[in-house]
């Protein structure tokens, strides 16, 4: 078994709240296994604060995160993605640039606790739930055997060999 690090990168809309979360909730509980990334397909230019509040209050970094487009994951010396989850429907609907090394993709939609209307402590509620279920999506994959996302892995690159 190879003990390569996996890159993922999550995508939303945004870039402001979702994709940060799962960035870093993944970066925190991946150890060595994994690297985090987030980006938009229209990024907002800003992280929205609540989302630092959360991972904050998980005990997880909340500094060094960014909004940014998916444009700098999508150039030839961009890191290799092995995986790409989307955590928008938006985003999920988008025709996404090509990833260099063709990674395996899934949906993983989530509603932008952003967007919940009312006061601060409803929205505040809406963070914490949204981080409650990307991080169980997280430990559910971080429980998968290391050998098979590996495998998973290695799929995706026979796949893109095949469409040379």
């Amino acid at each position: 078994m190879s003990d390569k690090l996996l890159n993922v990168l999550f995508i939303c809309t945004g870039n402001s709240a979702r994709s940060i979360l799962a960035e870093g909730i993944l970066n925190a509980m991946g150890g060595n296994r994994f690297k985090a990334y987030s980006a938009g397909s229209h990024p907002k230019g800003e992280v929205h604060p609540m989302a630092l509040e959360v991972l904050q209050r998980l005990g997880m970094a909340q500094d060094g995160f960014r909004s940014k487009s998916w444009d700098e994951f999508a150039s030839p010396d961009a890191p290799v993605m092995n995986f790409v989850f989307t955590v928008c429907d938006n985003a999920a609907g988008e025709i996404c640039p090509v990833w260099p090394g063709q990674p395996l993709t899934a949906h993983w939609g989530v509603y932008d606790p952003a967007a919940v209307d009312g006061r601060d402590d409803k929205q505040r509620q809406a963070f914490n739930d949204v981080a409650q279920i990307l991080k169980r999506r997280i430990e559910l994959m971080l429980a998968l055997p290391p050998h098979s996302l590996q495998a998973l892995s290695i799929q995706a690159q026979l796949n893109a060999i095949g469409k040379i």
